[in-house]
C-alpha cells in the first residue's frame, strides 16, 4: 500500500446543502444529517458523500450514488481526481470527524475545519478501488436486505389497508356493512386492545449493555426498529420496553416515528411504549398506530409543550378500531406476525454484516490487511 498523511483540502471538495421544500410525491430523496428525511421534486447534488454538519449527527457519513437534495444541516463531499469516492466514504466512516468539530452551544463542522483535517490515505487509485470493492460487498448485502425489508413493510401496509380501510377482507363480498363496520365486527377504540406502559428505570439500575432506543434511532415511516445504542450512553431515567412492544415517538408525531421492538431494552421518555393486550391483536395494533390516518389524527390532537408539541395518549387511545371476528383476526395476526419475524431476521443479519464490515474497515485502511 502507498499510505500518506494528507490534508483533506488536497483530496476533497466541500459544498453546503440548502433548506429543502419537502413534498409527498417527490422523485428525489432529501438527506439530512442523520440520513433520508423526506422527498423533493428537485435535486441539488448527485453521486456524493453527505456529512452531518451540526448537532447530534455532526460528523455522520452517508454516501448516495443517485440524484438527491442535501439539506442545510449537511456538507456535501466530492472526491478530487485520482481519488475513489467509495474509498473516501469508508475512510471518512473510520475517522472521528466529530472530534474536530467546533461550536460553543453544539458541535459544528465547517469547510475550514474539514480542509485542515489530515488523514492517512492510500494514494494509489487501483488500491483504493480494491479496498472499496471489498467493503462494498458488505454494504451491497445490507442494502439488499434493506430493500427486502421495505417490500415486506409495504406488503403489511397494503394488507392493513385492504382489510381495515377498504374493507376488502376475505368474505367481504357476502358481508353487510353498516356505518362503516362489517356485520360480525365489533366497534372498539384503541384503548380496548392495547395499553400504554410506563415502567420507569434509571440507567444505573440495569446492565450498561442494555439496548437503548432514543428518538434518533427510530426511522421515519418504517415499522422496523433496526438500530439502538446502549444504556451506558444515557444518564437520565428511561422507559423499559420488551420485545414485540411498539414505540411511538411522541415529540412532533407528524414525523411518523413508529416501530416494533426486536429486543428488550429501554426507550427515551419522549416515546410512548404501547403493549397490545394479547398476540391476536398485536398485528392490528401495530398496523393501526403506524398507519397514515392514525398519525394524522394524532398530530391534530397533540398537546402543546413548553418547547414542542407532543402526542397525547389520552386522545390516541380513543381512536376508533373495528375488531373482526376471532377467525379473521387470527388470520390477519398470523400474516403480520410472519412479516415481523422476517423483518427481525433481516435486521439482525444487517447488524452482523455491519459489525463484520466495521471490524474489517480499520485494518484495511491502516494497511494491516492488504487489499
Amino acid at each position: 500500500m502507498s499510505l500518506r498523511m494528507l490534508p483533506l483540502k488536497e483530496v476533497l471538495n466541500f459544498f453546503n446543502g440548502k433548506a429543502p421544500v419537502p413534498v409527498e410525491d417527490g422523485e428525489y430523496t432529501i438527506f439530512g444529517s442523520n440520513g433520508p428525511i423526506g422527498r423533493s421534486k428537485a435535486f441539488n447534488h448527485e453521486d456524493a458523500i453527505i456529512l452531518g454538519r451540526v448537532g447530534a449527527y455532526c460528523g455522520s457519513v452517508v454516501i448516495c450514488h443517485e440524484k438527491f437534495w442535501a439539506s442545510d444541516n449537511t456538507i456535501v463531499v466530492r472526491a478530487k481526481e485520482n481519488y475513489d469516492l467509495r474509498y473516501i466514504y469508508y475512510r471518512l466512516l473510520s475517522s472521528p470527524l466529530r472530534s474536530y468539530a467546533g461550536g460553543a452551544a453544539q458541535p459544528l463542522l465547517t469547510h475550514t475545519i474539514l480542509n485542515g483535517v489530515q488523514l492517512k490515505l492510500e494514494i494509489n487509485l487501483t488500491v483504493q478501488q480494491r479496498i472499496a470493492e471489498l467493503l462494498s460487498a458488505y454494504d451491497d448485502l445490507i442494502e439488499n436486505n434493506r430493500r427486502r425489508m421495505a417490500l415486506l413493510e409495504e406488503a403489511a401496509r397494503q394488507l392493513y389497508r385492504e382489510w381495515f380501510v377498504r374493507l376488502r377482507f376475505p368474505g367481504h363480498e357476502h358481508t353487510r356493512i353498516t356505518d362503516g363496520v362489517p356485520a360480525g365486527w365489533k366497534r372498539k377504540v384503541l384503548g380496548d386492545v392495547c395499553e400504554e406502559v410506563r415502567e420507569i428505570v434509571s440507567p444505573g439500575s440495569i446492565d450498561p449493555d442494555t439496548p437503548y432506543i432514543g428518538l434518533e434511532y427510530i426511522p421515519r415511516r418504517s415499522i422496523s426498529l433496526n438500530e439502538w445504542g446502549r444504556v451506558e450512553q444515557v444518564t437520565s431515567s428511561k422507559l423499559r420496553f420488551r420485545e414485540g412492544e411498539i414505540l411511538f415517538g411522541k415529540i412532533r408525531p407528524y414525523f411518523h416515528k413508529v416501530g416494533v421492538a426486536f429486543v428488550d431494552g429501554v426507550a427515551s421518555s419522549d416515546a410512548i411504549v404501547i403493549r397490545p393486550l394479547d398476540l391476536k391483536v398485536h398485528g392490528l395494533v401495530l398496523m393501526t398506530v403506524s398507519s397514515d390516518p392514525f398519525v394524522a389524527v394524532t398530530a391534530q390532537t397533540m398537546r402543546e409543550g413548553s418547547k414542542m408539541p407532543r402526542a397525547d395518549w389520552k386522545q390516541m387511545q380513543e381512536y376508533p378500531v373495528a375488531l373482526p371476528p376471532h377467525g379473521l383476526l387470527g388470520t390477519f395476526a398470523s400474516q403480520i406476525q410472519s412479516i415481523v419475524e422476517q423483518l427481525k431476521t433481516f435486521s439482525f443479519a444487517n447488524q452482523r454484516l455491519r459489525a463484520a464490515r466495521d471490524l474489517f474497515l480499520p485494518r484495511l485502511m491502516s494497511g494491516e490487511i492488504s487489499a
